[in-house]
C-alpha cells in the first residue's frame, strides 16, 4: 500500500510543478493583452514567492492541526483555483491578487509532501519526488506553447493546467484515508519505510544546522533557485525580445530547459564539479558570435543540464534538514 500511495505522491509533485513554469513560458504574449510591461512578471513572481514563504513557514503548524492529507488537498484546491483565475484575467491587477493563493498552495503542499516523504519513506524517494517536479515543470511549457500557437491564446493554456489540478483534487480526496494509514505503518520513533514495507531507524541530531554539508549545500541551494527562477521567468521573453523567436517556440525551448535540470539525474555533484560550463552556457546566450535564435536557444538546454544540482545527494544525506 505504501508503494502505490507514492505514486499517487508523485503525481502530486508532477501538479505542483506544472504551473511553475507557465507565467514565465507565456509571459511575451500575456503581459501585451492585459496592458502591462515585461518587467511586471518581476513583481507577480515575488507575490508568488511570498505566498509560498509564508505558507511554508506555517506548514508545521499546519501539519499538526489539519495533517497533511488535508492540507495537500486544499493546497492543490486552491491552486487549481487560482490558475482558472489566471485564465479569465483581464489586467494586471487581477494577476497580482490571483497570484498570492497560488504562491499560499504551492507553499504549503511543497513543505507538506517533503516532511511527508522524508518521515515515511527512505531518504532516495525525496530524489524521485523532485524529478517528478521537473516532469511537471517541463510539461507546463508544452502545453502552454501548443495554445499559444492557437492564436495566442494563452488562456488556455492555463485553464488545461488548472483542469489538470482538479482532477488531482479528486484522486486526492478519494485517497484522503490513505495519508493516516500508511503514517500509521512507522513506529513512534521516526523511522523509514523501505519499499518491501519493513523500517530502518533513523537517527536525527538535534540541531541540523550543525552537520557538516549543511551550510554549504544551503548556499548551493539558493544559488540553483535563483538562477533557475531566473532562466524560468525571464528565458522566453528573452528570446522573444532580442532573438525574434516566435512565443510559442520560445515556450518550447524553456521546457526544454527544465527537462535539461532532471537530464542528468544519475550524475552526483555535477553542479560543483562543473561550474565552467555554467558560465560557458551564460555566455553562449548572449555572446555568441553567430547570435542565431537556434544557439540562442540551444544554450538553455545546455544550461539546464549543466547546472544541476543533485538534490539527490542532499536528500540521501540531509533528508531530515529540507523536510
Amino acid at each position: 500500500m505504501a508503494t502505490w500511495f507514492l505514486i499517487v505522491i508523485y503525481l502530486a509533485f508532477i501538479s505542483l510543478g506544472l504551473p511553475d513554469s507557465l507565467l514565465g513560458s507565456a509571459w511575451p504574449v500575456i503581459w501585451p493583452e492585459i496592458g502591462s510591461s515585461v518587467g511586471s512578471a518581476g513583481l507577480i513572481s515575488m507575490i508568488i514567492a511570498a505566498g509560498t514563504i509564508v505558507s511554508s513557514l506555517g506548514s508545521g503548524k499546519m501539519i499538526l492541526k489539519m495533517g497533511t492529507g488535508n492540507i495537500t488537498l486544499f493546497s492543490c484546491l486552491l491552486t487549481a483555483m487560482s490558475l482558472i483565475g489566471f485564465s479569465m484575467a483581464p489586467s494586471m491587477i487581477w494577476f497580482m491578487i490571483l497570484a498570492v493563493p497560488l504562491g499560499l498552495g504551492a507553499g504549503a503542499v511543497d513543505a507538506a509532501l517533503n516532511n511527508y516523504v522524508a518521515t515515511n519513506y527512505q531518504a532516495h524517494h525525496m530524489n524521485w519526488l523532485h524529478c517528478f517536479w521537473g516532469i511537471g515543470a517541463t510539461m507546463g511549457p508544452i502545453i502552454m506553447a501548443g495554445y499559444i500557437a492557437d492564436q495566442n491564446f494563452w488562456r488556455g493554456g492555463y485553464a488545461a493546467v488548472g483542469v489538470i489540478q482538479f482532477v488531482l483534487v479528486i484522486v486526492l480526496l478519494i485517497t484522503l484515508p490513505l495519508w493516516k494509514r500508511v503514517a500509521a505503518l512507522r513506529e513512534t520513533a521516526p523511522t523509514t519505510m523501505t519499499d518491501n514495507g519493513t523500517k530502518s531507524e533513523i537517527r536525527i541530531p538535534g540541531n541540523v544546522l550543525r552537520l557538516r554539508g549543511v551550510k554549504p549545500t544551503l548556499l548551493a541551494f539558493l544559488l540553483y533557485c535563483g538562477v533557475e527562477t531566473t532562466m524560468g521567468l525571464w528565458g522566453a521573453s528573452y528570446l522573444v525580445g532580442t532573438r525574434s523567436i516566435s512565443a510559442e517556440m520560445a515556450a518550447g525551448w524553456i521546457s526544454l530547459y527544465y527537462g535539461g535540470i532532471i537530464w542528468q539525474v544519475h550524475y552526483r555533484f555535477y553542479f560543483v564539479k562543473s561550474p565552467e560550463s555554467i558560465i560557458d552556457s551564460l555566455w553562449a546566450m548572449d555572446h555568441d558570435p553567430r547570435r542565431t535564435p537556434f544557439t540562442a536557444s540551444a544554450s538553455f538546454i545546455i544550461f539546464g543540464s549543466r547546472f544541476y544540482f543533485n538534490r539527490a545527494w542532499s536528500c540521501s544525506n540531509l533528508p531530515w534538514t529540507f523536510a
